[in-house]
């Protein structure tokens, strides 16, 4: 089984979809706090709630933790002594039913046969979410033994429901957020096995982390009201009580909860936008988290040795999407050659169709872009030059106006024209020593050249390598137009 006082951290996904950023913050923390202190980190699937099943979402799970790094030491495909894995398979094994029916015995929990029309006649509250909850009345606790198995034989439906206190209050404590206390008034008699025979979220979870030895359970503050009822359950059953670490809240810029509109919600959603997986999870380490150095660009090594969970905040974590890119753009600028053009090239590819040196124009937008999408907005005027207005030639810094550039063109091209070594080192010379002789700077040459080629105000290069790149003839046509367009 699993050795006595080994951290044991758990992420446990239901297969619902594409994995949202605060799963995949819940599991990379998870992962960092077992990896920090030598421990475990296991993987279960919760699909013990069938109706929001989604086919193919447990394949997208395996997928996302591979691409991410957070490779599971236990789990359905790495059996570690504590399986199965998978809830609907420990369901179908009647652990949950076995462990309900225990505190049945111990008067901790209840039989209800109450059906919809008695229910929908509860009195309601207001929950903190502003939805109302319907408060039961714990009617069925009143049953006699003799009325309980008389309702099972005649095959009555049911659910089984905790039996918490009216009085009194319940304390427990979580990392982030110290002690809460709340009034038992306050617990519902929450259900444990529903009517279909599979138990609930909350029931399950405490069954499994106790039998799979988790020592901390790292969740979002969401569950911080239900904690209590948690804690309940651990104490009935006469168990150690786990380490509580509740996430912050991640919001939009907004300040609002990060909803599947906003468009990078989930993994998936920002590795389509072009962001890099190592980028992605060094971004989601830092919603609610920092080291103790303030350093911003780690690898998941770095944040396996500074990760302490004490330093976790407990105000709500902004989705900075500014931020996320400019990060972004950090890496891309660090990323080995070999795996930069790997992704630029396709991209490079599509984009200009000239037969021209795809892996140079690649390198030139290496520094300068943040997500790989953003590399056909630089390199499109390979292709072909944009309409552009002619105030472009004006430059107020090199004294460039439509009318210099104008000269300037229609005196450089037939040097140009003459050049026959296309070479960038060698167009320097020739351009610079036409500046020279004609008592001009650099820049009041160059300037307009380039912008001839390309119709921007900005270029990934200058116009030297602009000219060698799109070669002779190319270039000779381009600051024709260009001095046809300024005439």
């Amino acid at each position: 089984m699993f050795e006595k006082g080994k951290v044991r951290t758990r992420f446990a996904p239901s297969p619902t979809g594409r994995m949202h950023v605060g799963n995949l913050r819940t599991a990379l923390y998870a992962y960092l706090i077992a990896k920090h202190e030598g421990g475990d980190f296991l993987l279960r699937i919760e699909d013990t709630d069938q109706e929001r099943y989604v086919e193919g979402a447990v394949e997208i799970i395996y997928r996302t933790m591979q691409k991410t790094g957070l490779i599971h030491d236990e789990g359905p495909d790495k059996d570690g002594g504590c399986g199965p894995y998978v809830q609907s398979e420990r369901q179908a094994a009647g652990i949950y039913m076995e462990y309900a029916k225990k505190l049945i015995e111990k008067g901790e929990a209840y039989y209800c046969f109450c059906d919809e029309e008695r229910l929908n006649s509860l009195k309601t509250k207001v929950g903190e979410d502003g939805k109302e909850i319907r408060v039961y009345d714990k009617h069925c606790l009143s049953l006699s033994k003799e009325e309980v198995e008389a309702n099972l034989a005649a095959g009555k439906p049911f659910v089984i429901r905790q039996n918490n206190p009216t009085e009194g209050t319940t304390t427990f404590h979580d990392e982030i957020y110290g002690d809460i206390t709340v009034e038992n008034s306050e617990l519902d008699d929450m259900v444990l096995i529903k009517s279909d025979g599979y138990p609930t979220y909350n029931f399950a979870n405490v069954v499994d982390d106790h039998l799979m030895g988790i020592t901390h359970v790292v969740r979002g503050n969401e569950y911080l009201s239900s904690s209590p009822k948690y804690n309940r359950l651990y104490e009935a059953f006469g168990w150690e009580v786990p380490v509580y670490v509740h996430c912050p809240l991640i919001t939009d810029e907004d300040h609002k909860k990060l909803s599947k509109r906003s468009g990078h919600s989930s993994f998936e959603d920002l590795v389509e936008q072009g962001f890099l997986e190592e980028c992605i999870v060094n971004f989601v380490a830092l919603l609610g988290w920092s080291p103790e150095d303030n350093e911003e660009i780690m690898s998941l090594e770095d944040l396996v040795r500074k990760f302490d969970y004490r330093r976790m905040n407990k105000s709500p974590a902004v989705f900075d999407y500014g931020k996320l890119k400019w990060m972004n753009g950090e890496y891309i600028k660090k990323m080995d050659d070999e795996k930069y053009l790997e992704k630029a090239l396709p991209i490079v590819k599509e984009t200009v169709k000239r037969e021209l040196d795809y892996s140079r124009i690649a390198m030139m937008v290496k520094t300068r872009i943040e997500i790989f999408p953003d590399i056909p907005e630089k390199i499109s005027f390979f292709e072909e030059v944009p309409d552009y207005d002619n105030e472009l030639y004006v430059h107020k810094k090199m004294k460039s106006t439509k009318e210099s550039s104008l000269e300037v063109l229609k005196e450089v091209l037939p040097v140009l024209e003459a050049e026959e070594d296309y070479s960038n080192d060698a167009l320097y010379t020739l351009l610079t020593g036409f500046a020279a002789e004609h008592g001009l700077k650099n820049g009041t040459v160059l300037w307009p050249i380039r912008t001839a080629l390309s119709g921007l105000p900005q270029t990934p290069g200058g116009a030297t390598e602009l000219l060698e790149i799109l070669g002779k003839e190319e270039s000779l046509r381009r600051l024709a137009a260009a001095v046809e367009k300024l005439s």
